[in-house]
């Protein structure tokens, strides 16, 4: 790889370990398997979506994040299928973190997270997205979750920006998806009728030594180079902000 030695501060939202060129340093844990839900309702200024603040101690510490968790053996139905399993998680998640009962059957599998294979702890984590029907109450438990607010997804990363509110980059990736839309009925139709984007992390650094969250479609995808020219499909993760470029993707 051509890219830089320098390493400049990593941006709080940064949650990736030390860059590893592929192979140096083999992972053989398998991913933890995790989902998660984005809850959503339609406000007086547009569409809304929930947000919950982790306890400040645990992993992902002081993060706004999406209500999911690990899948657990309960989880799975008889066949053992997965994403089945996945939205019976992410219901059960949405009751303990926010209160609320949630059908999984009404759950849309829009999106698939695995972060790079540089640390043993890590989740691959399906997304799914629903609708919230009005006036449902949030409850929160004050112990792994802190605080929760109902967002426009466009103010949500405008807030980022500010460094008022802190999240890592699939977080990110998925409120720039959802602020392209006005409506939960609008959203929800055109999710339904796409194949859910599977992301597979890769990092580089730019030549002047920013990290990169690289993702397929971009040129330096595959080389874990992000000095590469040609398409775009990356954030990079600069100390002053996240810069968000895709010439590859439909969002």
């Amino acid at each position: 790889m051509s890219e830089s030695n320098k390493t400049p501060e990593k941006h709080t939202s940064d949650p990736y370990a030390n860059l590893i060129k592929p192979g140096e340093t083999p992972i053989d844990e398998e991913a933890i398997p995790a989902a998660t839900v984005i809850l959503l309702r339609d406000g007086e200024s547009g569409m809304e979506t929930l947000m919950l603040r982790k306890n400040k101690e645990i992993r992902f510490g002081g993060m706004w994040v999406f209500p999911g968790g690990r899948i657990d053996a309960g989880d799975y139905p008889e066949d053992g299928d997965k994403t089945e399993a996945a939205r019976r998680a992410a219901a059960r998640e949405t009751h303990e973190e926010a209160g609320i009962h949630a059908n999984p059957e009404d759950f849309i599998w829009f999106s698939h997270w695995t972060p790079p294979p540089i640390t043993a702890k890590r989740f691959s984590t399906w997304f799914f997205a629903a609708r919230v029907p009005e006036h449902k109450e949030i409850i929160i438990d004050g112990g792994e979750i802190h605080d929760h607010q109902w967002i426009s997804p466009r103010e949500a990363i405008e807030r980022h920006a500010e460094r008022t509110l802190d999240f890592v980059p699939p977080t990110w990736v998925t409120l720039h998806y959802l602020a392209n839309y006005h409506s939960v009925d609008e959203l929800l139709a055109v999710l339904a009728q796409r194949p859910p984007k599977i992301y597979e992390t890769h990092l580089g650094k730019t030549e002047s030594g920013e990290r990169v969250a690289i993702w397929k479609g971009d040129a330096g995808y595959e080389g874990w180079d992000a000095t590469v020219e040609g398409e775009r499909h990356r954030i990079t993760m600069a100390k002053s902000g996240f810069v968000f470029e895709n010439s590859f993707e439909e969002y």
